[in-house]
């Protein structure tokens, strides 16, 4: 193992040990295709460091086997997010709500809303509120209103983001997700609908990134 100026190189990886410092929070660990040794080296040296540790898309027993050697590590099997805190959060005065168009959006929500808390921030969940029953989102408007910003994660034709966006002023962090049927192909049909959403105030990511949501969600907080 060798160290260089503002990163590790553990022969395998080079874990950048200055982004906590340059970007407000620490290396983020996308477990999937990555060894289970390699993944334990990188957590412990992201701990040792006195860094928060984010570990995205973990499965159980990965978990399973990184908590064996660290003990501390939490897990969230809905959200695939494993994660250590160097030490306990202040959180945001700003609220960040997330918002599910259906109960399989909220897996990707759930990542988002983790992604938020590990962050500090004060996040709410609203989940099942899809166009489908436009009413089940309209009756909780005030609840909208109190965000300093929103992710809406959507699958199907992915429509939920461009409709909040009309309701409120605050930004919106849309997420198209892979579920639906043949012709949404994968999420590729939500993606586009909203990256085609005629409201303003509308960043998308990309199919089924609610980290990506969550960290950017966390930086509009934030400000």
């Amino acid at each position: 193992m060798t160290a260089g100026k503002g990163f590790c190189d553990l022969g395998f990886a080079k874990i950048d040990t200055d982004r906590q410092r340059r970007k407000g929070f620490a290396e983020v660990i996308y477990c999937p295709g990555k060894d289970r040794q390699h993944l334990k080296g990188i957590a412990k040296k992201i701990i040792s460091s006195r860094q928060d540790l984010l570990l995205t898309k973990l499965d159980k027993a990965t978990f399973s086997f990184l908590k064996k050697s660290i003990p501390r590590l939490k897990y969230n099997p809905l959200a695939k997010i494993g994660y250590f805190l160097s030490k306990p959060k202040t959180l945001s005065q700003g609220l960040v709500l997330v918002v599910s168009a259906g109960t399989a959006d909220i897996p990707i929500a759930e990542e988002a809303a983790q992604t938020l808390e590990v962050m500090g921030n004060r996040v709410e969940r609203l989940f099942d509120v899809g166009v489908a029953g436009v009413h089940r989102l309209m009756s909780n408007v005030d609840k909208l209103k109190k965000a300093q910003v929103i992710v809406v994660v959507a699958g199907m034709e992915g429509a939920l983001a461009s409709l909040v966006s009309g309701l409120v002023k605050v930004p919106i962090v849309a997420v198209p997700t892979s579920c639906g049927y043949g012709s949404s192909f994968s999420g590729l049909a939500a993606l586009l609908t909203m990256l085609n959403g005629c409201s303003p105030g509308v960043s998308v990511m990309n199919i089924d990134n609610g980290f990506g949501a969550g960290y950017f969600a966390s930086l509009i907080n934030k400000k």
